[in-house]
């Protein structure tokens, strides 16, 4: 392929593959939902080649699960496999949060500051869900290792519709104890202490994962 050509393929394969994330992240593609090449295409007047790309792409991110002789389906997991990703991230996450402090600048922090006022400010569910996903990967992103970073972002990817979920079941008193947790840690990275951050940041991820395994109702395929 001409180098021009590739470059915009490449382009084409990314700008939908940012369509497609969108929509699966906020639950308008919900888990097992399959995704046609051809619906796709012909949605975003593309052609099916840079559409096979985009959802490798999101394949390798976690969000789309591509079968042999089946097609690109939303990625689903059952309890066990939510559960076991949970404890991934409490073993992984803490690690990744520890490599980014001393990293993090003042300009991050102001943000995550930002992002917790609005959190505090009661937004509904969806919104509330992307401002607690930006505080937290803003926390991570200055780890230098690049591999746990994306180990991370895939572990928020395919859980986000079961956060969803759960969170549409918290009541006030539960958005409470998320604001508690996220002060605690807050106030850790305000004071350059992986020691308190990482064992916040466990407590934090536990709660949820605890919680989640209360309502196994969530993962039933509707």
């Amino acid at each position: 392929m001409p180098p021009g050509l590739e470059r915009s393929s490449s382009v084409a394969s990314q700008r939908i593959a940012d369509s497609l994330r969108r929509r699966i992240l906020a639950g308008e593609l919900e888990p097992g939902t399959r995704i046609r090449q051809e619906d796709v295409a012909e949605s975003l007047r593309s052609s099916r080649l840079p559409v096979r790309e985009a959802l490798r792409i999101l394949s390798a991110e976690g969000l789309v699960t591509l079968r042999p002789n089946s097609g690109a389906w939303v990625s689903v997991m059952d309890l066990a496999e939510c559960q076991a990703t949970y404890k991934l991230r409490e073993r992984v996450e803490p690690l990744v949060l520890s490599e980014s402090i001393p990293h993090l600048t003042s300009d991050d922090l102001q943000r995550i500051e930002e992002l917790q006022r609005e959190i505090e400010a009661g937004p509904d569910v969806d919104r509330l869900l992307a401002l607690d996903r930006d505080l937290h990967l803003i926390t991570y992103s200055r780890c230098p290792i690049d591999q746990l970073l994306t180990m991370v972002q895939r572990f928020w990817n395919t859980t986000q519709h079961y956060r969803r979920a759960y969170a549409r079941l918290v009541d006030p008193s539960g958005r409470e104890v998320i604001i508690f947790e996220h002060r605690l840690i807050i106030e850790a990275l305000k004071r350059r202490d992986p020691v308190d951050a990482e064992r916040f940041l466990v407590g934090h991820i536990r709660r949820t994962r605890l919680a989640l395994a209360q309502h196994p109702e969530l993962f039933v395929r509707r």
